[in-house]
């Protein structure tokens, strides 16, 4: 009587896994979804969502990852260029790379382009971006004090 043997089907293979090699060690680190990073899409949101966005990061973190495909890469690069224009942010890092992707049409494997742009906090960043201080601005701030003490003065006069 013959036997079947049933052989696993070896693993799919991702279509795309960032492996980084820090240069102090030896480790290797598969990236994550990271805090500081902005999937940009050129359909979604206007252009200076992503700006004021990629601001708020580099004020939260000090750093910020733009990352997009295909015809958003344009999109990505403007966002980079008006930052470092304005003297809020250098550049760190510039990754491109392809990524194999399902075409939803035809089904089909298809080659998307992708970059990565790392941009740091500039030395003149806090000085030309106002702190958030409770999602207000410092001059928002000072109107909520004032109108908050004169609202006391008037409290504090009717009850005299």
């Amino acid at each position: 009587m013959a036997m079947e043997v049933a052989t696993p089907a070896p693993a799919p293979i991702p279509a795309e896994r960032n492996i980084v090699l820090s240069p102090a060690t030896t480790t290797v680190n598969v990236e994550t979804h990271k805090k500081n990073r902005i999937q940009v899409s050129n359909t979604k949101k206007p252009l200076f969502f992503y700006v004021n966005l990629a601001k708020r990061y580099i004020q939260q973190h000090n750093e910020v990852e733009l990352s997009a495909l295909g015809m958003a890469i344009t999109t990505v690069v403007t966002i980079s260029e008006i930052l470092k224009n304005n003297g809020l942010a250098t550049e760190k890092k510039v990754l491109t790379s392809t990524v194999g992707m399902k075409d939803e049409t035809k089904g089909r494997m298809v080659q998307k382009a992708k970059i990565e742009i790392v941009l740091g906090k500039s030395d003149k960043f806090d000085s030309l971006v106002p702190p958030v201080t409770n999602g207000k601005t410092p001059e928002e701030e000072a109107n909520a004090e004032t109108e908050a003490a004169v609202e006391a003065q008037e409290v504090a006069a009717t009850e005299a």
